[in-house]
């Protein structure tokens, strides 16, 4: 175990001379256009940032896609609900004998009263309201998906970076004690623990390029990509990671989408309310026709005037029911919004722990964990120190190492949920 950590933590002094770019987290900026994620044959591959990796997703996500069919669903109910009622055309024979029988024939028009039509209009432009809702949360809930996907594809890949470097470097740290062991200043067992160290830096290479590939291929399926992400990626701008005051915040929370949409519910409660009452009036139904007596050989108008008596129904469980679901609604809305207030506080106060976290890690742990293991590299060069204080070192920096690696995590995990509610970029 102990050589596993001389390894693993070993990583991060290669990390500061033969891969300084890992070492700085892709802070290299480059500026690459999102039409592909494939790195391009005989070109070096581009990284791909995460802004890239949002615009692939909004544009190419099939579940975001569905949902806005939605829209073009509800202008569809919005034409059909601004139409009126089609004209009834009939015609009737009394009696069999063709000499005396009777024939009438009439056009029958229902005349909506009470605003019904105006109010069917209404019910269905909230429920367009409601759908362009549900988009804009499908659009918010996929970008902070794919923040996370990003973040948890890139740490993936810095942990990839620390274990080729940990392979490089267990490679010469059993050459270093090999040479040391055939001088006779080291025992033969200390070559054999570093060459295991070696064979499980190897193992741990392995592991974590499939961690990375299984990472990229999730960031990879939020825009239906099938085929292997093979352009690295980019840690993202500074000002990306910025958290605003929490009052800021907290003002910003009735911009939320998920707030917007049960807002829209209870709007649409309210049209389905008015629809309902307008419901309770009776239509008129008028009827103009023509009718032939063939035995005296006159022909005569008909007029018709029909009007429902509502003795017994009167839309009044429709009108009950209604009422109730906008009530529904309005007690979905406050469940909602202090849903959202704590969910946005649970992931403001994860962010600023994260973020003190790797503060105090960049500022202090990391530079004394590094100063620590330079000075038993030395000692031990020079025959002050033994084998297992390097080791106690390195894993200490290793530890420090991949705190800090999880902060970072936690850190744009917690970003990820702040902007799935309030999904505009902080500035």
């Amino acid at each position: 175990m102990q050589s596993r950590h001389f390894v693993l933590g070993t990583a991060v002094l290669l990390l500061h001379t033969a891969f300084p770019a890992a070492h700085a987290f892709g802070q290299q900026i480059s500026s690459v256009p999102p039409s592909a994620d494939l790195a391009q044959p005989g070109a070096p591959a581009q990284p791909l940032t995460l802004e890239q990796a949002i615009e692939l997703a909004l544009a190419a996500n099939p579940a975001l896609r569905s949902a806005t069919r939605s829209v073009a669903i509800a202008d569809g109910a919005i034409q059909q609900a601004g139409t009126r009622p089609n004209p009834e055309l009939s015609v009737l024979t009394e009696g069999t004998d063709r000499n005396t029988r009777t024939e009438t024939a009439q056009v029958s028009q229902v005349i909506e009263l009470g605003g019904k039509r105006a109010a069917r209009i209404a019910a269905a432009e909230q429920e367009r309201k409601l759908a362009l809702d549900d988009v804009s949360v499908k659009r918010a809930d996929l970008r902070a998906d794919v923040i996370t996907a990003y973040m948890e594809a890139l740490t993936a890949q810095e942990r990839v970076g620390l274990s080729e470097a940990s392979v490089d470097l267990a490679h010469k740290s059993t050459d270093v004690t090999g040479r040391r062991v055939t001088a006779g200043k080291l025992s033969p067992v200390e070559l054999t623990r570093s060459k295991v160290a070696e064979a499980a830096a190897a193992l741990e290479l392995t592991q974590a390029n499939a961690d990375l590939a299984l990472a990229k291929r999730r960031l990879a399926s939020l825009w239906a990509s099938t085929r292997p992400l093979e352009r690295p990626l980019q840690t993202p701008d500074a000002a990306f990671a910025r958290l605003p005051a929490w009052d800021e915040l907290a003002g910003r929370l009735d911009g939320a989408p998920q707030l917007r949409r049960a807002q829209s519910a209870v709007a649409g409660r309210d049209a389905q309310v008015a629809l309902e009452r307008a419901q309770r009036i009776p239509d008129v139904t008028v009827t103009l026709g023509s009718q032939r007596e063939r035995d005296p050989g006159r022909t005569q108008a008909v007029v018709g005037l029909s009007v429902p008596l509502p003795l017994f129904n009167r839309n009044q469980g429709n009108m009950l029911s209604a009422l109730r679901r906008a009530d529904q609604a309005r007690d979905d809305l406050e469940t909602e919004r202090l849903r959202l207030t704590q969910v946005l506080a649970d992931a403001y106060q994860r962010a600023d722990v994260a973020t003190r976290q790797m503060t105090a890690l960049h500022n202090q742990v990391l530079p004394a964990a590094q100063s620590a293991y330079d000075a038993a590299v030395t000692g031990f060069e020079l025959g002050k120190f033994g084998f297992t204080d390097v080791l106690d070192a390195q894993r200490t920096l290793f530890q420090t190492r991949t705190q800090y690696l999880r902060a970072l995590a936690d850190q744009y995990r917690s970003i990820a949920d702040i902007q799935r509610y309030v999904p505009e970029k902080f500035q």
